[in-house]
């Protein structure tokens, strides 16, 4: 019920109405051509979880969970939610209880496709979808070029597999300004990735390049994987690292982006997103010593982590033979 109220009031654009100062229901619903009463009883609901504050009878004003859902707000989660209160997201989990008896991924039982092969058919959810990893990344990547030092990049090359629409390769480039860049993915993903290459003056230092990393990967020197592994089980993952320890230069280093399970009962995000995990595309979320096998596996040591001030913990690894 929170996700679909908060979705409906974001893809409306309250939070971002909301910026100017208070206003009444009754101005909100008009600029939004929404029927007033349901947008005060969503508000309403919402502002008892500290999403909005009604300020006074039948005006809202903005708190700093409403703040983070405005498009123009740093690290702004506003295509995250419009993600996970999609109806598309919402009819997934409703199979939940299909995933625990049998083990198997949702979206084939609720859409009729696996879980990429859609987001590829269908264009408004595809780009919904790509929208919000490229709004996460922004926040991950700023959390990790303050915690781990590229500097090692210098004049060498780092390949960016599956880097959607190249936010943490670009964020990576601009601050190394002797890094060159190759942005890899599926050919339909990269080609919204040039508009903003060109738009940040790095088409001289990065290329796109597009495939199946279950098939092949670029050469570099580096490799850097963003919540990409995760997506897959070990059988397949290893497959996606041994392809890129096939491709790579003596000596590279790959850089998974990933969360870190940590044993024990203690809440937190990542046992949530393992779920999405289940229930998607199939992969999982990883311990310390599950990542460690699974890259000594394809021939990668596992060097560093490095933890970030986001979720994401930098895996570092390097090429052993």
């Amino acid at each position: 019920m929170m996700s679909s109220a908060l979705h409906g009031v974001t893809a409306l654009g309250i939070p971002d109405l909301l910026q100017s100062g208070p206003r009444n229901v009754a101005d909100l619903a008009a600029a939004t051509g929404s029927n007033e009463d349901a947008l005060y009883r969503v508000m309403r609901a919402l502002a008892s979880e500290g999403v909005f504050s009604e300020s006074s009878l039948r005006t809202f004003s903005q708190t700093a969970m409403s703040e983070m859902l405005c498009a123009n707000s740093p690290n702004s989660s506003r295509q995250m939610v419009l993600w996970v209160g999609d109806p598309f997201h919402l009819e997934v989990f409703s199979a939940m209880s299909h995933a625990i008896r049998t083990g198997e991924t949702v979206c084939e039982k609720t859409h009729g496709l696996p879980c990429f092969d859609y987001l590829a058919k269908d264009n408004r959810i595809g780009d919904i979808f790509n929208d919000a990893m490229t709004g996460f990344s922004k926040g991950i990547i700023a959390a990790t070029l303050d915690a781990y030092d590229f500097s090692w990049l210098a004049g060498k090359t780092l390949v960016d597999v599956a880097g959607g629409h190249g936010m943490v390769l670009t964020e990576i480039l601009k601050k190394y300004p002797t890094a060159r860049g190759v942005l890899f993915d599926l050919e339909h993903v990269v080609s919204g990735a040039q508009p903003r290459i060109a738009s940040l003056g790095l088409q001289d230092r990065c290329t796109t390049a597009h495939g199946d990393f279950f098939r092949a990967v670029p050469e570099g020197d580096a490799y850097v994987l963003k919540h990409i592994i995760h997506d897959w089980d070990d059988a397949k993952a290893a497959t996606i690292l041994r392809n890129i320890h096939s491709a790579a230069r003596p000596s590279a280093k790959v850089i998974l982006l990933e969360c870190i399970l940590a044993p024990g009962n203690d809440p937190g995000f990542i046992k949530w997103l393992d779920l999405e995990m289940l229930l998607l595309p199939g992969g999982r979320e990883r311990s310390e010593e599950e990542y460690r096998k699974l890259l000594a596996d394809a021939g990668f040591k596992l060097t560093r982590l490095v933890p970030t001030k986001s979720p994401i913990c930098v895996i570092e690894a390097v090429r052993e033979n």
